[in-house]
């Protein structure tokens, strides 16, 4: 938390430093980009950098801590030249932000191999967060409820992004196209399917499988809001039967 926030201690006398916090996890960043969380280590980042591996930990104490500040970097966000929130709606909103996080899994696919069940608490990560609650904070929903649709709605997103980017990766690794994987497959789903034990399956036209990803996540985006927002409406129309009966009580 300290090196995320930057609050630890700082050395005041002596040579400036060659290197910096930020040009290591830079650096981390790109190489993970080009070949893989796989390939980030120590010794790699050093060689990149020109300098002696051990130098490194003068500034971050292993790889847990620098891939805490790899994820808060690529996380983060900049909200000067965001849109306000509020004048935005909470719709298109949250639009954007899904889209944000699709972009940035495509941008950097090593993400979807790291375990971020625990978030990192760091400026960037929250300072995203904080817009997204910032756009929400009108609506007539209890601020568990609030959060609850920022969870749900990163849930989507990641689960997709993580299957397009599994699948892509399949590709790269086995050098087979999903189109040569598929005719492989044939000869025996053909003759699976004649059997008659699925029906439904044997049913399904040609093009069932053909949607791409973007139209995929496209598709579940918009009924994700659509449910979002009939369950918007009814928190209001909630409240509104709430405050009726509490103006009719006080009527009476």
């Amino acid at each position: 938390m300290e090196l995320l926030w930057g609050v630890g201690e700082r050395r005041t006398r002596g040579p400036r430093p060659a290197l910096s916090l930020d040009r290591i996890v830079t650096t981390a960043v790109d190489i993970a980009d080009a070949d893989g969380l796989g390939a980030v280590s120590m010794r790699r980042i050093a060689a990149e950098l020109g300098v002696g591996a051990m130098s490194l930990y003068r500034y971050v104490p292993g790889k847990a801590e620098l891939l805490d500040l790899m994820l808060d970097k690529v996380n983060g966000f900049d909200r000067e030249t965001a849109a306000d929130p509020v004048t935005l709606g909470w719709r298109a909103l949250l639009e954007q932000v899904a889209r944000g996080v699709w972009d940035l899994y495509g941008r950097h696919p090593w993400l979807v191999h790291v375990d971020q069940a625990r978030p990192i608490l760091g400026p960037g990560a929250l300072s995203g967060l904080d817009y997204a609650l910032a756009g929400l904070a009108s609506l007539p929903l209890s601020d568990r409820e609030r959060m609850n649709l920022v969870v749900i709605l990163d849930g989507f997103v990641t689960g997709t992004a993580r299957s397009r980017v599994t699948s892509e990766q399949a590709e790269q690794r086995t050098g087979i196209s999903d189109e040569d994987f598929w005719k492989a497959q044939a000869p025996i789903l053909e003759r699976v399917m004649s059997s008659g034990a699925y029906p439904a399956l044997a049913a399904l036209t040609e093009d069932a499988f053909s949607s791409g990803w973007q139209e995929i996540f496209d598709l579940g985006l918009g009924q994700l809001l659509d449910g979002m927002e009939a369950f918007i409406t009814r928190r209001e129309r909630e409240r509104e039967g709430t405050g009726r009966a509490g103006a009719d009580d006080r009527a009476g």
